[in-house]
């Protein structure tokens, strides 16, 4: 019989007959006609919408020292710190950077989150990510640390492929883990790996119920992680599943009861989506999306933290309390300390991201630069637009390099002589067979011998 209840999300009554029940197959279900692995993914739709349903309540949180450190030398202890400190400079006085996750399986690790803890900051709190051992929680609880990440893969790849086992034998597994984890005092997020490739009504949405099922029992809270962990993952309205990430936020939410505030979205960017599809987590009713630093991650990375700072921005039409301009000094630190080269096309960190190499653009930020610069960049990001110098600036483009550059005289237009015969050496070099971009320090030495 079905029973009608009154929704307490809208307000409404609703009948609702779906209560998934594990389906414990024989042969694993590897969608193969949408993953056929000799041919590029298939993106499949059957026009099932869902509803939008953005949380009140949205935030970050941060993988840079777990995810973040699977793909580049480690940080040290110390470099570490430091960088825990600009996240919560970055984050502000609201904790929009809620959350930060540690290894601790070396000393380095465990002597970093003592000493960020030892620093007595609200925000981001400090997690962990562990394997699931009863040693393991133990030593995560002696730390101090009230939340744990636990990995329960969730896709038949690596329940059947990896790991041989049913999925029953997965799914009592995984309760008998964070069912030890509650017991040791500790808030399990479960980190549901690989779920944009799993059978979401099959093992998903039932392994999801007996979780909240046990979080109403234990009064506990346990959190779903949604990790989109090979970039399958797709915004678009009406794509099926298990790629549909509208579909899996809502799926959790409407037939799992997973809370917004539980959920989270952690995603990578092997098909370039990784940005998109962690917004449309947040549209959709997941109040964390899961981020590195410069999206620095397994193969292709994580989404950037600095990228959903300004999609947040976008979204609520403030910083909430956020400090943007810490992205660049963060950048600056990584880069710096580490040796880690930031590509100069990555938006909002690298050396190119702002800068213009066309005349006609340079024209037209000689004249606004609001007309060729995504906003001002000097002001939010203490980034003032560049120029560069190459074959197609043009008198344009040396006039913007001498007002950006030559600050004891007023600013001069393309006309001025002193520009004419910048411009008239630059071209020279070009028709003389030169290919390469011409330096500020050349620029600034023909400048002078030209005055």
């Amino acid at each position: 019989m079905r029973e009608l209840s009154l929704s307490s999300k809208t307000n409404l009554l609703e009948q609702d007959p779906y209560l998934y029940e594990l389906q414990d197959v024989e042969k694993p279900e590897l969608f193969r006609e949408m993953f056929p692995y000799t041919e590029t993914p298939k993106i499949a739709f059957n026009y099932r919408r869902v509803p939008a349903e953005m949380p009140e309540d949205i935030f970050i949180t941060d993988t840079s020292f777990r995810d973040g450190q699977q793909s580049r030398s480690p940080y040290t202890t110390e470099q570490m710190v430091h960088i825990y400190k600009l996240l919560n400079k970055l984050g502000g006085k609201n904790g929009m950077i809620r959350q930060t996750e540690f290894f601790v399986y070396s000393e380095k690790d465990r002597k970093a989150v003592e000493e960020c803890m030892e620093l007595g900051l609200e925000f981001p709190e400090i997690t962990t990510w562990i394997r699931a051992s009863k040693k393991d929680f133990e030593l995560v609880r002696s730390i101090g640390v009230k939340e744990t990440g636990i990995l329960v893969s969730c896709s038949d790849y690596h329940i059947f492929k990896k790991m041989g086992l049913t999925r029953k034998q997965a799914m009592d597994k995984y309760l008998g883990i964070v069912s030890e984890c509650i017991e040791a005092g500790l808030r399990p997020r479960c980190h549901f790996e690989d779920i944009t490739k799993a059978d979401f009504y099959g093992f998903v949405v039932p392994f999801a119920g007996k979780l909240m099922e046990m979080a109403a029992e234990s009064g506990i809270p346990i959190k779903i992680r949604a990790c989109d962990t090979m970039g399958y993952g797709v915004p678009y309205p009406g794509v099926a599943l298990p790629r549909s990430v509208p579909g899996i936020i809502y799926g959790l939410q409407h037939y799992a009861n997973v809370p917004s505030e539980c959920l989270e979205w952690h995603g990578h960017n092997d098909f370039y989506k990784g940005v998109v599809n962690a917004a449309t987590a947040w549209m959709y009713g997941a109040s964390a999306v899961n981020c590195s630093l410069l999206g620095i991650g397994e193969r292709t990375g994580n989404v950037p933290l600095e990228a959903m700072v300004f999609e947040y921005a976008s979204l609520r039409g403030t910083m909430n309390g956020m400090n943007p301009e810490v992205i660049t000094e963060i950048a600056e630190y990584i880069s710096r300390e580490t040796h880690y080269d930031i590509p100069p096309m990555t938006p909002f960190v690298g050396e190119c991201f702002n800068l213009t190499r066309a005349g006609i653009h340079a024209d037209g930020m000689m004249k606004d630069a609001e007309i060729y610069n995504i906003f001002d960049t000097e002001k939010i990001l203490g980034r003032a637009p560049k120029v560069a110098i190459t074959n197609t600036s043009g008198a344009a483009g040396i006039a913007c390099w001498i007002n950006e550059h030559i600050k004891e005289i007023s600013p001069v237009t393309k006309t001025d002589e002193i520009v004419q015969k910048l411009t008239a050496w630059v071209n020279n070099e070009y028709e003389n067979g030169r290919i390469t971009m011409i330096s500020d320090a050349e620029l600034l030495r023909e400048y002078k011998a030209l005055l």
